[in-house]
């Protein structure tokens, strides 16, 4: 793999992540820019580094990451006695791994059109969401 190439991918993943993050941010929510662009990073780092060392299952460092990013999105996640908050949070989490992920091995149109998916739900069905709350409250 060329060192542009690792750019791109790099790059790709950061600016997933920021699209994602400043969603997040806009919205005041928890894990916001700078944590979605990091998240993005590292786990395109991640697969990388696994897909460079030639040895062994590369497969096996994607599925620690999504061991690994549960814990930030179980982070994420807030209970009250009467709500349960940050589960949005919490998933754009997970899927800005995968993103990031996609991102590290090569699969550059799936990071792509994942992230502009996972847009347009956060950015038009949350309000859908929160009209339906409204009406059924």
């Amino acid at each position: 793999m060329t060192d542009g190439q690792i750019v791109l991918r790099l790059l790709l993943a950061a600016g997933v992540g920021a699209l994602l993050g400043l969603e997040r941010e806009l919205r005041r929510k928890s894990a916001g820019f700078r944590t979605n662009i990091l998240i993005a990073i590292g786990s395109c780092l991640f697969t990388l580094i696994s897909t460079g060392m030639g040895t062994g299952d590369p497969t096996r460092v994607p599925g620690q990451i999504v061991v690994g990013i549960g814990f930030l999105g179980a982070g994420a996640i807030l209970h009250s006695s009467e709500r349960v908050t940050g589960m949005t949070t919490a998933a754009t989490i997970w899927v800005n791994a995968a993103l990031g992920v996609a991102a590290g091995a090569g699969q550059l149109r799936l990071a792509v059109i994942g992230a502009a998916l996972t847009l347009a739900v956060l950015l038009v069905l949350g309000p859908l969401e929160r009209e339906i709350e409204t009406r059924t409250d």
